[in-house]
Parts: C-alpha cells; sequence; structure tokens
C-alpha cells in the first residue's frame, strides 16, 4: 500500500474522480433559538470532477445532492426542512454546485469558487479546502481526500422562514455552515 502525506508532492495525483459517498459526507450547521448549534447532512448525493495537481486553475467540480435526503437526527424537523417553509423540495429536489474556478491558495490548501443552486437560485459561492491525504485502499482504488466549509447566508437562496422568540431573536439563525468531507476515487488520467 502507498501513500502520500498532505505535505508532500501531490503532482502523481492528477486525474479524474468520483465522490465515494459512502467515505464522505456533506453537512450543516444552523444555529437553533439562539442558543445552540443544530447539525445536518445530506444522504444521498453524486459527485465528479477533475483534479490537476501542477495546475489547480484546470481542475473542476460537479456535485449533485438529493435534497430529500436531509437528516437532522430529528424527523420532524426533517420534515419541516422538506416543506415549502425551507427547501420546497417536492419542486426542487436537487442541490447542485457546478465549480467556475479553483485556486491554490497555500500548502494543501484550495478555493474552488462556484455555482451553488438551491430552491431554483443560483448564487456564486467559495468553499475553502484542505487536501488531507491520498492512498491507495486495500482494494486498489487510489483515493484523495478534501476538507472544506463555507458559510451562507441562506436567505440569499430565498430560505426565510422564521420564527420570534419570546425573549427576543429568532429560532433559525440565517448564517450556515457547509461542510464537506470528501473522499474520491480515481477513475481515470
Amino acid at each position: 500500500m502507498s501513500s502520500t502525506s498532505p505535505a508532500t508532492d501531490t503532482s502523481t495525483l492528477t486525474g479524474s474522480y468520483t465522490i465515494d459517498p459512502a467515505h464522505s459526507r456533506i453537512g450543516f450547521v444552523a444555529r437553533h433559538a439562539m442558543v445552540t448549534k443544530v447539525r445536518g447532512s445530506f444522504k444521498e448525493f453524486e459527485g465528479s470532477g477533475f483534479f490537476d495537481a501542477d495546475d489547480p486553475t484546470k481542475s473542476k467540480l460537479n456535485l449533485t445532492i438529493t435534497a430529500a435526503s436531509i437528516d437532522t437526527g430529528n424527523a420532524d424537523r426533517d420534515g419541516h426542512l422538506r416543506s415549502n417553509d425551507f427547501f420546497s423540495m417536492d419542486q426542487y429536489p436537487q442541490i447542485t454546485f457546478v465549480s467556475t474556478g479553483v485556486e491554490r491558495t497555500g500548502d494543501d490548501r484550495y478555493r474552488v469558487t462556484g455555482d451553488l443552486t438551491l430552491k431554483g437560485v443560483t448564487k456564486p459561492v467559495s468553499v475553502e479546502f484542505e487536501h488531507t491525504g491520498a492512498a491507495v485502499d486495500p482494494f486498489g482504488n487510489h483515493r484523495v481526500g478534501f476538507e472544506g466549509s463555507t458559510t451562507v447566508n441562506r436567505k440569499d437562496w430565498g430560505i426565510t422562514w422564521n420564527a420570534p422568540l419570546e425573549a427576543g431573536g429568532v429560532l433559525v439563525g440565517e448564517k450556515v455552515v457547509l461542510e464537506f468531507d470528501v473522499s474520491a476515487i480515481r477513475t481515470g488520467d
């Protein structure tokens, strides 16, 4: 088994990749009742792209998330999030991200900019990623790992539902942290 650590030469990692959903997580964190954070994730997604380690500007990523696969660990909350108050998942069954640019921002760090489409609205976002490693797994798959996050305002995508709290403030925060823990399998050069 061979592997590279994040601080080593990544030039041998150039190639086409498919995200392995069984070993990846796409999640989010939102403030609830002004006092705590609610975490959730999407259980169904697929993504592919091309990573050019020598010239990251040639890299690209496409991601499609099944909106109804949202899971916060609470069935009532998940049902509310699927409704027209939030994601309108019957009308907008997919969330997509298509990269428009990739740049190296430091050792093992990249900024991926692209168009996030949610609830029929497309807005540009930038996600800061860190290359977390590469390895050949026991099945001969060449894997690469990245972790990243970005903070967005849900109102930018027309997700405006809220409820006032008796002591002031609102039930759901406007800012949402999107989290990406990605393991991708190389599918070609």
